[in-house]
């Protein structure tokens, strides 16, 4: 697992603390080498607590005009000098990390690349002015993973294996299911999916600890009753993957489990606490796997031809414990979570046949390593590296990355938000977005407590699973 960097300063997926330009995936970057040139001058990059009016300030030769951005949305662009625009009040956005830019154009229509600074609004903002916080009617214990179905109703799993349902913004007393599962350490009940056939066939996928014969995951499909939806019809799992057999460690399982755009099941799964499982292609721990829906290996899976057994539906490796992972609505992106050791909180670019790198490398490897895949986003954990956020270009820390959010297509939220992925720390506390267009990455909301998961529901809020309750950020 890497962290990205550019000639010693650290690249938040767009050289973001340095000043260089990065164009973000698939995006067309605009025109360059004309003879302008831009520098943000003010704030200074990694200038924490601000608070107040701010004056972001640009110095550039050679321009007709300056652009000015904060976290990927525009400000304003400013014509003639002092190249300068004023946000009139921080308090409008969350306290913590934004990302201010500045780029210059040139008479021909040239612009040079973006002068980025990575800086901190103080006060105690926890959410951006126009959105606001709810919570849903119910007690949860020790959730574990949330899902949306297509009519709206968002499932939950409790880690001992009750698999909860809210219906009309309350939770039901009797759950979907009950499973039998061990809830040693990280064990249990810990990702649900909805069939792509869901409003006809009925079918929930759901990812498990199973104590029977020896501890090991496993992934079943459970089918609603036609008479009462928000219950399992008795007698219809049906085991489709038993996975190794776990060792003693009952952390590191993994759990996330979706359908992609493809119409295959997509799986993570932890390394159970061995490093090297996670580059050993003699096991399916450590990865993402990738099935059909009836649990067989499709013959296009990356490692098909060279792997055995169940090992064929090893789609991608290298990873510690990817707990969360999402696809992009509408496309074929997919980001995986990947939880750290004891430095680097990691967000994945997924592509067939990769290799994330752990345990060789956490965070990036330095010198760089051609066999392993570079993160697109990567924070620190509050003990290390030293020096935080010098260090890491990032005020953003903490210790279990978690929630793979995209917002829907049709979004109702204000452009600046829109065309992000949300993401989250179990302890941090906080929601980041990370904007897809600009490669920035900024707070968006804080002062939760121990989060489990995000999802945007069907009415186009973000829903934010705690370990007891469900909340959720609504606009208006």
């Amino acid at each position: 697992m890497r962290f990205s960097a550019l000639t010693g300063c650290v690249l938040l997926s767009a050289a973001l603390a340095c000043g260089h330009g990065s164009s973000p995936t698939g995006a067309t970057p605009p025109p360059a080498g004309g003879p302008a040139t831009c520098v943000l001058s003010a704030p200074t990059p990694l200038a924490s607590g601000l608070t107040g009016a701010l004056l972001v300030t640009a110095t550039a030769t050679g321009a007709v005009a300056v652009q000015f951005q904060i976290d990927g949305a525009d400000l304003a662009e400013i014509s003639t000098p002092p190249y300068q625009v004023a946000i009139p009040d921080t308090g409008a956005y969350a306290s913590g990390q934004h990302v201010l830019g500045a780029r210059a154009r040139d008479g021909v229509g040239a612009y040079t690349a973006w002068s980025q600074a990575v800086v901190s609004f103080g006060g105690a903002v926890a959410r951006p002015v126009g959105f606001s916080l709810s919570a849903l009617t119910g007690v949860l214990s020790a959730a574990t993973a949330l899902a949306v179905a297509p009519d709206g109703r968002l499932f939950v799993c409790e880690q001992a294996g009750t698999l909860r349902v809210f219906k009309n913004g309350a939770l039901l007393a009797t759950p979907f299911a009950t499973l039998a599962t061990s809830a040693n350490g990280e064990r249990g009940l810990l990702g649900a999916a909805f069939d792509p056939a869901f409003a006809t066939n009925g079918n929930v996928y759901v990812y498990y600890t199973s104590a029977l014969p020896a501890p090991h995951n496993r992934i079943s499909r459970l089918t609603a009753d036609p008479a009462n939806p928000d219950r399992m019809q008795a007698g219809t799992e049906l085991a489709l993957v038993d996975l190794p057999d776990l060792s003693s460690a009952t952390n590191h399982n993994g759990g996330a489990i979706h359908f992609g755009p493809d119409g295959k099941l997509y799986v993570g799964v932890g390394e159970n606490a061995n490093g090297a499982n996670a580059q050993s292609m003699g096991t399916t721990l450590g990865k993402l796997l990738r099935f059909n829906p009836d649990g067989s290996i499709p013959t296009d899976n990356p490692f098909y031809g060279t792997a055995s057994g169940a090992n064929r539906a090893i789609w991608a490796l290298g990873l510690r414990n990817p707990f969360t992972f999402g696809f992009q609505p509408g496309t074929t992106r997919l980001h995986i979570n990947d939880v750290g050791q004891s430095t680097w909180e990691e967000i994945n670019l997924g592509s067939a046949g990769a290799n994330y790198g752990w345990p060789t490398v956490e965070g990036k490897a330095a010198p760089p390593n051609a066999a392993f895949t570079d993160p697109l986003f990567a924070f620190g954990h509050p003990s290390a590296p030293a020096g935080q956020p010098g260090s890491t270009g990032t005020f953003l820390q903490g210790i279990a990355i978690l929630g793979a959010a995209f917002d829907p297509p049709g979004s109702l939220w204000p452009t600046p938000y829109q065309g992000s992925y949300y993401f989250a720390d179990y302890n941090g506390g906080w929601i980041a977005r990370l904007h897809l267009a600009s490669g920035t990455v900024s707070t968006f909301a804080t002062g939760f407590g121990p989060l489990a998961d995000l999802a945007f529901g069907a009415d186009g809020s973000l829903y934010v699973l705690g370990r007891s309750s469900v909340q959720k950020i609504s606009h208006p």
